[in-house]
Formats: structure tokens, C-alpha cells, sequence
């Protein structure tokens, strides 16, 4: 069982960010998934993930978004969260939290390991410790 966290606001327009990246610049096929990281300065960078027709060199969107950050020289973080967009066939109104995959899960872990990361978790948005999804995290560190 997951040690989870109560959204608060501020999670909220951290994730009105990530749908407002993904609807201003979905594409069908190369854009659907939107995310946004918010720093612990604060400030928030949002980005959409990068399709690509050879699937294992598609970049994620949390990739994208801390990417976005450290460009910025913005290197700690404190939440990330990402968001799907519908296809058009999809009978589906509104975009909707995602949980990051395995590979996302390892990237927020190595560049922020006290990051919360916001899924939805029985039927509930909450926010977790990037930790918490990653039990056993893989590290070259020798003990």
C-alpha cells in the first residue's frame, strides 16, 4: 500500500499546467501526453512528450518537462505530474492523470530523489514519493 498525500492547490495548477501544454499543442500520433514539474524555487515548466514512429526513441513528457528545467538551471524539484490528452476517436471529454511509466519512474528518481509525484491511486488524485513507486531503486552507488 502506497504512503499517499492530499492534493493541495497548488497541485491542482500544477496540473491545470500539464493540460493546458497537451491542449494547446496536441497532435494525433505525436503528442498526447503533457507534464509539468514545479521546482523547488517554485516555478513551473510544462513540456509534451515526443512521439516517435520507432517507439523505444520516444522522449516522455516528464522527460521533456525536467529537461525543460535543468535547461533553465532550475536542478531541484519538488512535484511532477502528467496528463493525457483523448484521441479524437476516444469517447473521452477531458484529459486525466497518468502515472509515469518504469523508465520516467528511474529518471525523476536520479534527478530529484525527493520528488512527489501526483497519480491517481483508488479512485482518488493524490501525491506520492517518487520512492514510493520504485521500491528497490536500481543505483551503481557501492555500499
Amino acid at each position: 500500500m502506497l504512503k499517499v498525500k492530499p492534493l493541495e492547490e497548488r497541485d491542482h495548477e500544477l496540473i491545470r499546467e500539464a493540460e493546458k501544454v497537451i491542449e494547446k499543442n496536441y497532435r494525433y500520433g505525436r503528442h498526447h501526453i503533457g507534464s509539468a514539474v514545479r521546482s523547488a524555487s517554485g516555478q513551473v515548466y510544462s513540456a509534451v512528450h515526443v512521439e516517435a514512429n520507432v517507439g523505444r526513441i520516444t522522449v516522455c513528457g516528464e522527460a521533456m518537462a525536467i529537461g525543460k528545467s535543468i535547461s533553465e538551471g532550475d536542478h531541484e524539484f519538488e512535484t511532477i505530474v502528467a496528463v493525457a490528452h483523448p484521441h479524437p476517436h476516444e469517447d473521452i471529454e477531458k484529459c486525466w492523470v497518468v502515472a509515469p511509466c518504469g523508465m520516467c519512474r528511474e529518471l525523476i528518481s536520479d534527478y530529484g530523489e525527493n520528488t512527489y509525484v501526483i497519480i491517481s491511486y483508488n479512485g482518488e488524485l493524490v501525491k506520492c514519493h517518487v520512492l514510493e513507486l520504485l521500491p528497490e531503486k536500481y543505483s551503481s552507488d557501492i555500499e
